[in-house]
């Protein structure tokens, strides 16, 4: 059949639609439910590692992923639960029929307050089966509105790093362009929120309607609304759907607040302290590490208690440090900055013309970083010689080992420094202190 949606054959498979969707609601929700609860341990983890790797795309990523499995979870759960009041409801319909309020033989005044406020049992129903629909349908749009806020914050990243800081553009593209780009975008992502807030308000006026035109358009594309207005409209028009888009605010302004609530067992002492001289923290001992959990805090030594001859330093790699290298050593600093999102398909033989030059970039990045990252026992600096390497939980990084032939046996602290340089003078900067007790074995 020929969906044109004008034929009255297509209104009626419509309403046929309309009334058995229910049984869908439920199948997807309750797939949905499952999919969503097994996927949140996997995007937690992935947020965290890219919050401790600084993997800026993949955090960003992870994070829209874990907010939208959560506002999903919420409001499955809700629809699920109404939905199955409301079948309950259907059944105890079908056995007792509608509310006889006379046959409960209360006082006049009882059941006419009950009549007035309970009603019939018909619109009980009815009024859960609107609630379900609205959720449900609700749900998805949320996320789009998630994706919407996501990009326009990207658009205006993309914008900031790749035409206002972008050196190799004229002034007048850079700068003027840039910069009006910018102060559009932001002005145009205030005036969408208050047009949403206030319901269409800078629509119903004439004057600032041909004004908003312009910046309603361009958001159009960027927030990808032309996917979901439909949906958008059809809540607007219906003051049930609207009460209840706006009704959801407070519950997941309460869940955020919920989730973010813990519990102090001191004034002084927590569970997320970083490594010193009198604190000791398992992110930085690779033994202490879980398998699939631990993420290692800047760097790792091998153990807590050591009782071999040397200790292993492991210092985590990220963008950071090769910006820093790029700082020390700016002959090291490509033309063309691979870094960031990329495909694995390549064209022509431009890698392979690269790959001679390689090893010898790649000794001279070692050497950079070992002049710029040093070791210390106590007070005591020591010669080291980092090379590439992987950690226990397979991160990458950069590895060396230090003698302990001439440690006394108890408690000793390890430092990691590294230089920076700021307003053009070269500094030492401390990156990591790491308490371990050594003892012979």
């Amino acid at each position: 059949m020929q969906n044109d949606y004008t034929k009255p054959e297509f209104k009626k498979l419509l309403q046929k639609l309309q009334e058995e969707s229910w049984q869908l609601e439920l199948l997807i929700s309750g797939f949905a439910i499952f999919g969503l609860f097994t996927a949140i341990p996997t995007i937690t983890e992935s947020l965290k590692e890219a919050e401790n790797s600084q993997q800026i795309y993949k955090f960003v990523i992870s994070l829209i992923a874990t907010i939208s499995c959560y506002i999903l979870i919420f409001n499955l759960l809700l629809h699920v639960l109404l939905r199955g009041l409301w079948i309950g409801a259907l059944g105890l319909r079908y056995v007792s029929g509608d509310i006889d309020y006379d046959s409960l033989k209360y006082s006049q005044k009882f059941t006419k307050y009950l009549k007035k406020r309970v009603g019939s049992f018909d619109k009980y129903i009815g009024t859960l089966e609107n609630y379900c629909s609205v959720i449900f349908a609700i749900s998805f749009l949320l996320i789009f509105y998630l994706l919407a806020i996501t990009f326009t914050i990207l658009t205006i990243t993309l914008i900031a790093t790749q035409l206002i800081s972008n050196d190799d553009l004229p002034n007048w593209l850079s700068q003027g362009v840039g910069i009006t780009l910018v102060v559009f975008i932001v002005f145009g992502m205030f005036f969408t929120l208050i047009d949403f807030i206030t319901l269409g308000f800078l629509k119903k006026k004439k004057w600032i309607s041909v004004i908003y035109f312009p910046v309603y358009w361009v958001f159009n594309f960027i927030t990808l609304s032309f996917l979901y207005r439909p949906l958008v409209y059809n809540f607007l028009d219906n003051k049930f759907g609207k009460r209840l888009s706006f009704s959801l605010v407070p519950f997941y302004i309460l869940i955020a607040l919920a989730t973010s609530l813990k519990y102090n067992v001191s004034n002084y002492l927590g569970t997320d302290m970083t490594s010193n001289d009198f604190v000791s923290n398992n992110n930085n001992y690779e033994d202490l590490l879980n398998d699939n959990n631990g993420f290692i805090d800047n760097v790792a030594i091998q153990s807590k208690v050591i009782t071999d001859n040397y200790v292993k330093v492991f210092v985590l790699f990220s963008e950071n440090i090769e910006n820093r290298i790029f700082d020390f050593n700016p002959l090291l600093k490509p033309e063309e900055d691979r870094r960031g999102l990329s495909s694995d398909i390549t064209f022509g033989n431009d890698f392979t013309l690269k790959s001679s030059k390689r090893d010898s970039l790649r000794r001279a990045y070692l050497k950079t970083f070992n002049d710029i990252y040093s070791v210390k026992i106590d007070t005591i600096k020591y010669d080291t010689d980092f090379i590439l390497a992987h950690s226990k939980n397979d991160k990458l990084g950069f590895e060396t080992y230090v003698s302990t032939k001439t440690l006394a046996e108890g408690k000793h602290l390890l430092k990691v420094n590294r230089k920076r340089i700021r307003k053009g003078d070269t500094t030492n900067w401390n990156v990591s202190k790491i308490p371990f007790w050594y003892y012979k074995d």
